[in-house]
């Protein structure tokens, strides 16, 4: 049914994000794109981390990557993560609320080219990225989950996302996987 999946989180969000990612199947018929906020200085080896807790093959993002299910990309570090039909491309531009990658970002440039066909996750953190993006999904005709602000190990993320419209789901962290295979199958 749908045709992405985009994931966002801060403050938490890594053990967040592979709670997640270990729930889903490595044939899981979409791809996933990671926005998480981290620092841009030295090398990462985040994808890697997430990697042996997945299923899922996880790769940091390269520009003009193209987009295959049962895969997940990482935006880099310092690096917005943007998204088409068919690849994806990274960019220097300036931060978004003060952070690069932005969530917001991501989100949009999922919800203009997926639209209907997008799933928004909005977990744990502690600004308010993600929640205009993820506002953007729900209004393209996206289906959007927040993780359930009380489960959140920061939980200005999940309310902030919660503030600016009503999510199709607030889900707890274990929640999120299952519903993800059950929307993307």
């Amino acid at each position: 049914m749908s045709g992405i999946v985009a994931i966002g989180a801060s403050w938490g969000g890594v053990h967040a994000i592979s709670v997640v990612l270990r729930a889903l199947p490595a044939e899981l018929p979409v791809p996933i794109v990671i926005a998480q906020h981290r620092s841009d200085d030295g090398p990462s080896r985040l994808s890697e981390t997430l990697g042996r807790r997945s299923a899922l093959v996880v790769v940091e993002a390269s520009d003009k990557d193209v987009l295959e299910s049962g895969r997940a990309y990482l935006a880099p570090p310092g690096y917005h993560l943007l998204v088409d039909r068919a690849s994806v491309s990274v960019s220097t531009d300036d931060y978004v609320r003060f952070s690069r990658p932005s969530i917001d970002v991501l989100f949009e440039s999922v919800a203009d080219a997926y639209g209907e066909d997008a799933v928004g996750v909005i977990l744990t953190g502690a600004s308010d990225d993600g929640a205009q993006g993820l506002a953007r999904i729900h209004e393209a005709g996206g289906v959007t989950i927040v993780q359930e602000p009380t489960s959140a190990e920061r939980r200005t993320m999940p309310d902030a996302a919660l503030a600016t419209g009503r999510p199709h789901r607030v889900l707890e962290l274990d929640e999120i996987a299952p519903f993800l295979v059950k929307v993307c199958g």
